[in-house]
Order: C-alpha cells, then sequence, then structure tokens
C-alpha cells in the first residue's frame, strides 16, 4: 500500500471530491481510503495562507492504494482544473483522533508544502526537520496532530517540485486567534516565547520562504 498526495485547482470541490460517483470511480481506480482536505470554507475563514502556486491550491486529497497511480491520477483530473501529485513516504510523530466516516474533523488542518534549500543537501535538511525541528513545532503549537510526508517522486505529468508535505492539526478557533494556535492561554509573553522559537527552527530548515500553506477542513473516507 503506498500514499499519493494531490494538489488539485478547480470549482466546489468539496462537493465534487465528496460525492459517491467520485468515490465510486476512485474505488475502481485501485483506492483503498481517501483523505479530503478542503481550503476555503467558512469554519476556517481568516486563517493565514501562503502560496508560491498560482492561484493558491484549493484541495488536497490523500489516496491510500496497492495500484499503480495513474488511474487515480486520471479520475482526478476529470474532476478538476490541475492536478499535481506525488508519491510520499507518511510519518506521524503525532497522531490524530480519526473516524474514517466521511465526517468533518473537528480541528484546521494546515497542509504546508515544503521545499529544500539549495544551502543543504537532503540528509541534512531532512536530520534537521525530522530530528531537530519536529519536536520543537510540536512544543510550541497548539497541534492536535502532527504528519510528515516525504516526496519520493512524482504522480502526474504536470510536475512541481515539493520536497515534503506536512500536516498540522489545530483547534478550528486558531483560525483567528493566534493564541489559540500557539496554545499559549491569552498570555502575551508566553506567546512571543513560542513564536520566536519556532521561527528560529523554521529558518533552520527553510521553511520561511519558498513555501506554501493551505488552512483546510479535514474528512476522511474508507471504502
Amino acid at each position: 500500500m503506498v500514499k499519493l498526495m494531490y494538489a488539485l485547482w478547480g470549482t466546489d470541490l468539496g462537493a465534487v471530491l465528496a460525492s459517491a460517483d467520485t468515490h465510486d470511480a476512485l474505488r475502481r481506480a485501485g483506492a483503498d481510503r481517501v483523505q479530503l482536505n478542503i481550503a476555503g470554507v467558512p469554519e476556517i475563514a481568516g486563517a493565514m495562507t501562503l502560496s508560491t502556486f498560482t492561484p493558491p491550491i484549493d484541495a488536497v486529497i490523500s489516496v491510500w492504494t496497492g495500484a499503480e497511480p495513474e488511474p487515480v491520477t486520471e479520475v482526478l483530473a476529470g474532476l478538476t482544473d490541475r492536478v499535481v501529485g506525488w508519491e510520499v513516504t507518511e510519518r506521524r510523530p503525532l497522531s490524530p483522533s480519526e473516524t474514517w466516516d466521511g465526517s468533518r474533523a473537528d480541528a484546521m488542518a494546515n497542509v504546508a508544502f515544503l521545499r529544500k534549500p539549495d544551502t543543504l543537501d537532503r540528509a541534512e535538511w531532512l536530520r534537521r526537520w525530522l530530528e531537530e525541528h519536529t519536536p520543537i513545532a510540536i512544543a510550541t503549537q497548539a497541534t492536535s496532530g502532527y504528519l510528515q510526508n516525504i516526496v519520493e517522486r512524482p504522480v502526474t505529468p504536470d510536475v512541481e517540485h515539493v520536497d515534503a508535505i506536512v500536516e498540522e492539526l489545530f483547534p478550528l478557533a486558531a483560525a483567528g486567534d493566534i493564541h489559540a494556535f500557539y496554545g499559549s492561554g491569552g498570555d502575551d509573553t508566553e506567546l512571543r516565547r513560542r513564536m520566536t522559537a519556532l521561527l528560529d527552527s523554521v529558518v533552520r530548515i527553510g521553511a520561511h520562504e519558498n513555501i506554501d500553506v493551505v488552512p483546510t477542513v479535514r474528512h476522511l473516507h474508507s471504502f
């Protein structure tokens, strides 16, 4: 079983991707289960978005399959204006509570697309990110889930260079409340301490630039 992740652009993708017809098509293409991350919904209005893509990403879909990726890619290409995908290796340093019944998770899920800076080789970048940055990110933010996806290869004809995709789950209130985002309990001094520690670590992995951050809501579907 491999995990595929796709960035998608299109209209009304929340409804399109959640439809029974789409699920039937993905199942026939070899999908075992899917995760939908939908951007631009009212529940997370006001959340910070960063984008190198133009226009910004509208949705992210993760697909677990034992088959080749081409049939899944073909299904998604027929439903969207643009699809870019990768095969990834998933790590779960902080596993969230998950229910695979299609319901919306009670969280804001930030999906970040990371690119290694030219000043670091891949091994050192992965070491800094996986070993050094991960515990700092978890300790300085109000995350209930932290998932890391190391990009192994592209799986679509349309290729964009991405080295990793991170998903962090926050309280829904974090979309409009910086204390809720950082878990600082309304204490401005603690907020500044957490923000400084996180930014220093972010700079060490080069994630302060050339990054996409897509605030989404999360739905899990098992076939």
